[in-house]
């Protein structure tokens, strides 16, 4: 998945300002977080199993209680998720060494979902969609007096063959727009960009409508660049990405004289079909879903256990205890009369390619069942959920920290505090993460389906204070092997696992009951399935008045998004 920046740090008392980690971070703002509504849900029924209890915590400074805190107690645990990484871990291991789109170790990985799916009770189905899967066919770039290690962006134009240009850079460095190469010869040229302020298609894009032959984009911050750009785009100059200290070493020889290089790239697209895993509860209102979803892909180059193995394994296990929690449920058939809103589960495909796999099943939606779509009261998104330098990030929706680059749907905001209340109820630290876009909720804002998630962070740098709120270690990425062969078992934290599997489970099991918060849709007094008790007829007794009902249930209050 795309980085997303992070900037203030928060506590259940009030938020302390910490200072961003990344120059991309679009207007981060200087006034406190004001005060935010608490979220009125009360757990109860077959879903209190889920979420047994809240330990009560002790007095939290303003950055909070300090690395960990106190996870609080649900059925939904780390060490129960980690097992399922366990399994991703045997599955990539006998597969190739990956799980990426299209390869046996996707297949088993979605077979593995399946069976414990199934043996819960659930019928997952899949979701078939086909694919653009882009192939490197011929990668070469050479420089002399600067060895590269360069990487194809997935979806790159192809040069024609071999081409050996003198090698130029923008006035600004980062090459965004046209206007960042006024002044500048670089018709013809292969052009060397830093990362940042814009995404990789549009530095492309903008190479090709300057002219260039082709575009070197290094890296901001340690560690490989790779990258996609969607689609092939017409136009578009061919891209690969390099290291930072590649990139400066190449910008230091442009500076002391001429540079030249030769940068070929050739690459081809076939058709492939993949798909996605769904699966639901059978109880529950399916006219107001909550639905949760991860991607279940990894990238080729390792097992991708913290990307995605960490949010697909959280998402399974909560599916999971969801069937568990069901008093009485009937075999094959998963919280059968005690859930107020159906859950649906969704295991997303080609995400590392483009986010295909989420964006089909909100496309066909919105082409075949536009109903359905209105359906979603909120949809929560879990990628990369145990960096091993983490921090415990929660997307941004009310833009208490970043200005979000999309527009944020109502109801967004309130599905973010239903985390942050959790969180601040057990006094666990967290930060506001940008409401990007950038991993499978993009296509669901895009329909205005309220959204929320968490992230752990990818290839941001970790600043002092992260290190004060989460523990690990200043100056090195939150996740050091973030798309690479090194995201293996050995690369999740198992105290992010476990803070954030018990939050995924708690907010789930709240959002079960009501998303009144949410979308004002209140829980009904009493559930449709319920039987009412009879008590035994006493002949000498004269008929009581009928019970109408006392709990009528609590009101909770209307959404107050700033969006």
């Amino acid at each position: 998945m795309c980085s997303t920046p992070q900037g203030v740090a928060h506590s259940p008392r009030r938020s302390a300002r910490v200072g961003a980690s990344d120059e991309s971070a679009r207007g981060a703002r200087s006034e406190a977080v004001v005060k935010r509504r608490v979220l009125q849900a009360v757990v109860g029924g077959a879903v209190s199993a889920l979420v047994v209890s809240t330990a009560p915590v002790a007095p939290v400074s303003a950055h909070g209680s300090g690395h960990g805190g106190n996870p609080g107690k649900t059925q939904v645990t780390g060490k129960a998720v980690y097992r399922h990484l366990e399994a991703f871990q045997r599955i990539a291991d006998a597969n190739g060494g990956n799980r990426a789109m299209g390869t046996p170790g996707y297949e088993a990985s979605a077979r593995y979902i399946e069976k414990n799916l199934r043996q819960a009770g659930y019928t997952p189905q899949r979701q078939y969609f086909d694919v653009e899967a882009y192939t490197v066919d011929t990668l070469e770039v050479t420089v002399p007096g600067v060895e590269l290690a360069p990487v194809a962006m997935e979806y790159s134009s192809s040069t024609p063959g071999a081409v050996t240009q003198e090698l130029v850079t923008p006035t600004d460095a980062l090459g965004c727009d046209a206007a960042a190469w006024d002044g500048v010869d670089v018709a013809g040229k292969i052009a060397v960009v830093s990362r940042g302020s814009c995404p990789f298609t549009q530095k492309a894009v903008t190479a090709g409508e300057v002219d260039a032959a082709a575009i070197i984009i290094y890296n901001n911050t340690m560690g490989v660049l790779s990258g996609t750009l969607g689609e092939i785009t017409p136009g578009s100059a061919p891209a690969v990405g390099v290291t930072q200290a590649e990139g400066e070493a190449l910008v230091a020889a442009i500076g002391a004289g001429t540079v030249t290089g030769t940068f070929n790239l050739q690459g081809s697209v076939q058709t492939q079909e993949t798909f996605n895993v769904i699966a639901e509860t059978r109880g529950g209102d399916p006219d107001n879903v909550v639905m949760v979803g991860g991607h279940l892909d990894g990238v080729e180059d390792g097992a991708g256990i913290n990307d995605n193995g960490s949010g697909s394994a959280a998402i399974l296990e909560t599916a999971l205890q969801l069937a568990k929690s069901s008093k009485g449920a009937k075999k094959g058939h998963p919280n059968p009369g005690k859930l107020n809103n159906k859950v649906r589960f969704a295991w997303w495909g080609a995400e590392e390619l483009g986010l295909h796999g989420s964006n089909h099943y909100v496309a066909d939606l919105q082409a075949n069942d536009p109903d359905e779509l209105e359906n979603l009261a909120v949809y929560l998104n879990f990628d990369m959920v145990a960096s091993p330098n983490f921090i415990i990030g929660v997307y941004d929706a009310d833009e208490s920290t970043y200005e979000a680059p999309v527009v944020v749907p109502p109801g967004s905001a309130a599905a973010e505090k239903a985390f942050t209340d959790y969180f601040d109820s057990i006094g666990q630290p967290w930060v506001d993460t940008e409401f990007s876009g950038r991993s499978d909720y993009s296509a669901f804002i895009d329909a205005g389906v309220p959204s929320t998630g968490l992230f752990t962070g990818a290839d941001d740098v970790k600043t002092p204070e992260q290190v004060a709120l989460f523990g690990g270690t200043a100056g090195i990425l939150l996740d050091p092997n973030y798309h690479s062969a090194l995201d293996d078992i050995n690369n999740v934290s198992k105290e992010a696992l476990d803070i954030n599997s018990r939050a995924i489970g708690s907010v789930v099991a709240s959002l079960a009951y009501s998303t009144e918060a949410i979308n004002g849709v209140k829980p009904p007094t009493k559930h449709k399935h319920d039987k009412k008790k009879h008590p035994k007829k006493d002949k000498h007794k004269k008929k009581g008045p009928k019970d109408k009902g006392k709990d009528k249930g609590k009101k909770g209050p209307k959404n107050k998004s700033k969006r």
